[in-house]
């Protein structure tokens, strides 16, 4: 079936992009954190209690994932998608009537709302990753670049563009926000499909071996049997310690740069959106990078150049330029992982089921969620700086390299039933 009959592929492609904007935004949750921990504001929450909001979103945004690739394979991105972005945006609209309630904030914004990107987020990969074989790795990698853009958009509209959190206070950001996301997600959503079965790019052909033969396709393996191999959980620990370390970074690196470093908040927060920025540009290139180097050793070298930072952080709070270096390398490493981890997946289990077998290998990235924001939140309470949870986090990196490097392909004898 030639392209030329069914919907412009690139369409999906602008799709996904609209649904990731909003997604992205718990990566914004920085923006809040000062408002909320301020002694003097209304909230006085401690930076434990904005840690647990943050990492209940990442914890209920990846296991969600658990049954929305399952559903989403079933009945397709569309509407899958469409009850993700109701769910998000519900959540925070929810949020902007609770007053200072950190229960409450702590349902509406980290479990509904991360329930609701958990929903959403599976499907434009998924979709693309199936009107694309051709450019697999750059396409997933536009896929989820919004999301880190969305970071950057909506951290800015807190913050230095619009003041979003000085004119309407915090529960008003909320609701704001949580209007954007219904419209931008439900708008992208219906631009969502899968192709028709058999149908591939016009002039491309799977590719084949030197000698002229085909490549042998990857086993289709369902969720139940993903879960059941080693390299399953090989993958899924390394995610943990990948994407852990990124996360712990954004939780805290404003507070870092500002209450360790010396900086100005405006500084501080500087980094902040420049970390989103480059979690998006992050996503484009290490996908097409993977092109060259296959998911396998594009993911080791992520992680080993996300240690190496780690490590040289612990000098760099003190200076704005030096935080901000920090904050691009940072957060160009932590956006690879969406889109190396994903085309792990597909390498590792093939095309059939990857929207219900990446949902399982994303569970890693909740408890990912859980224990960096969680370790450095505690870390600051207990011992007044950062800079040991950094280096934890270096050393998770480094292990993340390592079990990724003697990951070792699928054989088909080997799959239980």
């Amino acid at each position: 079936m030639s392209e030329q009959k069914v919907m412009n592929r690139w369409l999906v492609v602008v799709g996904a992009l609209l649904i990731q904007l909003s997604l992205g935004a718990i990566y914004a949750w920085g923006a809040f954190t000062g408002a909320l921990q301020d002694p003097e504001g209304p909230f006085k929450y401690t930076a434990s209690q904005t840690s647990w909001i943050f990492s209940a979103g990442l914890a209920s945004f990846a296991f969600t994932m658990i049954v929305a690739g399952r559903l989403q394979d079933k009945y397709g991105p569309r509407i899958i998608a469409i009850i993700g972005g109701l769910m998000l945006g519900a959540g925070y609209i929810a949020a902007s009537f609770t007053g200072t309630s950190f229960a409450l904030m702590l349902i509406f914004i980290g479990i509904l709302g991360g329930a609701g990107i958990g929903m959403g987020y599976v499907c434009p990969i998924a979709a693309c990753v199936k009107w694309f074989p051709d450019l697999k790795g750059l396409i997933t990698g536009l896929a989820v670049a919004g999301f880190g853009a969305g970071a950057f958009i909506f951290v800015k509209l807190a913050g230095s563009w619009m003041g979003l959190i000085e004119s309407q206070g915090v529960n008003g950001t909320f609701l704001i926000f949580g209007i954007t996301f219904v419209v931008s997600v439900v708008a992208g959503a219906m631009l969502l499909s899968n192709p028709p079965a058999g149908w591939k790019p016009a002039g491309w052909n799977p590719p084949v071996n030197t000698d002229g033969s085909a490549v042998a396709a990857v086993t289709n393996l369902t969720q139940g049997q993903t879960v059941k191999t080693v390299q399953f959980w090989m993958i899924w620990l390394a995610f943990v310690f990948s994407a852990g370390c990124g996360l712990m970074v954004i939780k805290c690196l404003k507070n870092f740069g500002v209450l360790e470093g010396g900086l100005t908040p405006a500084a501080a927060g500087s980094a902040l959106g420049l970390l989103a920025l480059f979690n998006g540009l992050g996503r484009v290139v290490w996908g097409s990078i993977s092109h060259k180097l296959t998911a396998k050793y594009s993911v080791v070298l992520m992680c080993l150049m996300q240690g190496g930072m780690m490590f040289f952080l612990l000098g760099m709070g003190s200076s704005a330029s030096a935080l901000a270096i920090a904050a691009c390398w940072i957060g160009f490493n932590f956006g690879g992982n969406f889109a190396l981890f994903p085309l792990l997946t597909l390498e590792n289990f093939g095309p059939k089921n990857l929207g219900a077998n990446y949902g399982a290998v994303f569970t890693s990235y909740g408890v990912g969620g859980i224990l960096g924001p969680v370790m450095a939140g505690k870390v600051w309470d207990n011992m007044g700086t950062f800079k040991t949870a950094f280096i934890v986090a270096a050393i998770a990196c480094v292990a993340a390299a390592v079990l990724t490097f003697f990951l070792k392909h699928i054989k088909p004898e080997k799959v239980a039933a």
